[in-house]
């Protein structure tokens, strides 16, 4: 079957947006399957960029018809700033599709990020204070507001109100600032009027594109060394977006995907706290400026490229095809051997498989 999945082979802003602009040329769908505003891609098309946070990359493609799938957990006013700033432009998001199984984040699952991380004090984690995490966590304990909801518009209204004032309460009681339940439900109400007419059955409709020949392009955001499950917890960020996380953010099951793009650079950054084997703590000005700050703008850390992490990621991601992106920015000084020199680095990378290739291509 002709899916592809492109993946972050570390920490994240590998430069993924590149190759999935490139890969979406030839794919019908281009599928964002996890994550939610606190990533995303940016693409630089001739003299024009484009910071995508959530609407998947295709949308610059005509014939692409934008998914985002059950996987995601998803910012209404984020994902109507990002249309409106792309309608100005001259890029039409009609064909975006919203999966009515994707969770909705509210104002509570912003304010429960703030107040978790402030009482880690030293050890907080180093979130974005999007509300991912918050979100996801709703939607493991199955309280959480689905897309679909909005549908119902009177339903989902009574549904925000209720939310809305169990968690103002809870807030109080652990040391947060109350909301404002009846501002909140008048904002979402007209934000969920604004999502329905983009709700669909994405799950049938990514299967009946398959079955009527058409390929499917499957974009994760973050990367494998920030999964939840495979990441180096608790410094992670709340989903999977490993190759296997595809399958279950989208309902695409493994035997569809023959294809599984893993994404480098010639160094690696990452945002936040957590382990980092190889950051370099000198000559930080140059180096800073030398990497991506990605779509979302935050200060990231930086060190040298670790080769032997490859074997990770035949193991966890099955990644076949290993794209080197952003070697402009090399040498980079080296503390250790971790890395190796540039020769050892493209032997590990072809033992990923046989079909394993490393391109180095620039911005």
């Amino acid at each position: 079957m002709p899916v592809t999945v492109v993946v972050g082979a570390q920490w994240g802003d590998e430069g993924k947006a590149k190759v999935i602009d490139l890969l979406s040329k030839e794919n019908g769908l281009v599928v964002r399957y996890q994550g939610g505003h606190n990533a995303g891609h940016t693409v630089v098309v001739g003299d024009e960029r484009y910071a995508l946070q959530l609407i998947p990359s295709g949308i610059l493609y005509p014939h692409v018809i934008p998914v985002i799938a059950n996987g995601v957990v998803v910012d209404m006013p984020t994902l109507f700033a990002e249309m409106d700033t792309l309608e100005r432009r001259g890029i039409s998001c009609d064909r975006l599709v919203v999966s009515s199984r994707a969770h909705l984040i509210f104002p509570w699952h912003q304010a429960w990020d703030a107040l978790s991380e402030q009482s880690r004090g030293d050890d907080r984690i180093g979130t974005t204070l999007k509300g991912i995490g918050p979100a996801y966590a709703d939607k493991a304990r199955r309280v959480g507001l689905r897309a679909g909801d909005v549908l119902d518009a009177a339903a989902f209204a009574t549904a925000v109100k209720a939310r809305a004032a169990a968690e103002s309460e809870a807030l109080v009681a652990a040391g947060g600032t109350a909301l404002d339940v009846d501002s909140i439900v008048e904002q979402f109400a007209a934000l969920g009027a604004r999502l329905a007419p983009f709700i669909g059955d994405t799950v049938n409709l990514l299967h009946d594109a398959l079955d009527a020949g058409q390929h499917v392009l499957l974009e994760g955001a973050q990367a494998t060394f920030l999964d939840l499950d495979h990441g180096t917890y608790p410094f992670v960020t709340s989903s999977n977006p490993t190759a296997g996380g595809a399958c279950a953010g989208t309902g695409l099951g493994p035997r569809l995907i023959d294809r599984v793009v893993g994404i480098t650079k010639a160094y690696t950054t990452r945002v936040g706290a957590g382990p980092f084997p190889t950051e370099l703590l000198a000559g930080l000005d140059r180096l800073r400026h030398a990497a991506p700050c990605g779509s979302d703008q935050l200060p990231h850390r930086v060190g040298t490229h670790q080769a032997r992490r490859a074997r990770h990621l035949r193991h966890r991601q099955g990644v076949r095809r290993l794209q080197r992106r952003r070697p402009d920015a090399s040498p980079l000084p080296r503390p250790d051997r971790a890395a190796g020199p540039s020769g050892a680095a493209v032997r590990v990378v072809a033992r990923l498989g046989p079909a394993a290739a490393l391109d180095q291509t620039g911005e």
